[in-house]
């Protein structure tokens, strides 16, 4: 069960058995003995699965149902996959037995074909797995810490770790990964086990103290901290094994519900999870670096609004924060639900959660804000705009990026990391400014 969990379904020998036994499929039921009735048949069925799917594609839009716009190799998988069906439908008629076996078995498996193209080109589930929202990640072993004490200043110019740290022999070349679990003790929100990278400069026998990283995936998504590791091992590599420790966090609970990252009666202690468990956790089992310049809150798609609206509300926690394709505010892809269900219609309360209210009652001395989004990523570029500008008015130091062609899928993320830690190393005292770019 487990091998089948952690079955690669992006790229993996999976992928290129479904796609060959659907070709396969569509190959033996379009030939058939040919009439005219069949080839009328044939062109009809493909010509109505073509329908069904753009009714199917403009619902999706008109309601935007997945919050994001669909990308064109999205769209034809959904025509591909429902033409293929509907020719196996017309198969089940006027047909022999194994025909009608085959056409019944190419159902099922049309639909597969068409999932699994569709998730490959998002790329953020991997596996079986990461597609059901369950955790494969094993537990990892922490090494003996001394908590982390009340936040204090901590020296960035003469005592950076850049400049400071001398990397054992014994050090890793590479960091891990594995999952840990955050007890719910103030806020009793039900998370699943968080997502955990060490560095390699954290694996040694007497590690320093390093910056931490709050990360929270999208919505529906996982707290998967693999797409974090490739990034960072090649920061390290780069920089005596050091990057900082990151911890994925989950602010949904139930992938299928998104909490607002708010302490709501219908959702329970999603904020005071994050702000109350999780960063109490850290301090007691992680070692790093107390104080908030070193402290950095990062997400992606609805992770990334709620790393915003926290890193607005608590900048004595968190003096970093890294929006990746972030939603501008709770629930900005279903406002008129998100009002009703979640602020019993309260309008003002609802105003009052967006992180540009909070960010306009109030001005900030020292928070560094990255804004980073897919170039070609429809309307979360116009709100990435808008959400950096609002920050740099409350006095943030602000930076944007676009990812060329980035979407609002695997390479949006991948790029708005790279350009994240490439931003804050220097800031983290990982790397020497006067060489940054």
């Amino acid at each position: 069960m487990d091998a089948f969990l952690r079955m690669n379904i992006i790229d993996g020998p999976f992928v290129g058995v479904v796609y060959t036994l659907a070709v396969g499929a569509v190959l033996f039921l379009a030939l058939r003995r040919p009439s005219r009735r069949w080839i009328v048949t044939a062109t009809g069925a493909l010509f109505g699965g073509s329908i069904v799917a753009f009714v199917l594609l403009w619902w999706v839009r008109a309601t935007n149902a997945f919050g994001v716009d669909l990308s064109a190799t999205t769209t034809i998988w959904v025509y591909v996959a429902f033409s293929a069906m509907c020719l196996a439908i017309v198969n089940l008629w006027k047909s022999r037995w194994p025909r009608k076996m085959v056409a019944s078995v190419a159902l099922v498996l049309f639909a597969v074909a068409g999932t699994v193209g569709i998730n490959a080109d998002f790329g953020l589930d991997r596996t079986v797995a990461d597609l059901a929202g369950i955790s494969t990640q094993k537990p990892i072993a922490l090494p003996r810490t001394t908590p982390t004490p009340v936040p204090s200043r901590t020296p960035l110019a003469g005592g950076a770790l850049w400049a400071n740290w001398l990397a054992p022999k014994s050090q890793p070349v590479e960091g891990t990964i594995g999952s840990v679990v955050i007890p719910n003790t103030l806020s009793g929100f039900r998370s699943r086990p968080a997502g955990l990278y060490l560095p390699p400069a954290a694996l040694v026998k007497d590690p320093p103290l390093l910056p931490l990283v709050v990360m929270m995936m999208g919505q529906p998504g996982n707290p998967d901290p693999s797409f974090q590791k490739p990034i960072l091992d090649a920061f390290a590599a780069r920089h005596n094994g050091l990057a900082p420790i990151v911890l994925v966090v989950d602010q949904l609970g139930d992938p299928a519900i998104d909490p607002l990252c708010l302490d709501t009666a219908k959702h329970g202690k999603s904020e005071t999870f994050l702000v109350g468990d999780a960063v109490a956790w850290a301090r007691a089992n992680l070692h790093v670096l107390p104080d908030a310049a070193h402290w950095t809150i990062a997400g992606y798609s609805n992770g990334g609004e709620c790393a915003l609206s926290l890193g607005a509300k608590h900048p004595e926690i968190w003096g970093n924060v890294l929006d990746i394709s972030g939603e501008e505010y709770p629930g900005s892809d279903r406002p008129n639900e998100t009002l009703a269900q979640d602020f019993a219609g309260n309008r003002a309360a609802y105003q009052a959660a967006r992180p540009l209210t909070v960010l306009a009652a109030h001005h900030y001395s020292d928070t560094f804000g990255i804004f980073t989004v897919g170039s070609n990523d429809g309307s979360y570029v116009t709100q990435a705009r808008r959400v950096e500008a609002a920050a740099k008015a409350s006095g943030w130091k602000t930076t944007y990026f676009e990812v060329p062609n980035g979407g609002h899928v695997l390479g949006a993320l991948n790029g708005g990391l790279q350009e994240g830690y490439r931003l804050l190393y220097p800031r983290l005292g990982l790397s020497d400014p006067s060489t940054s770019p």
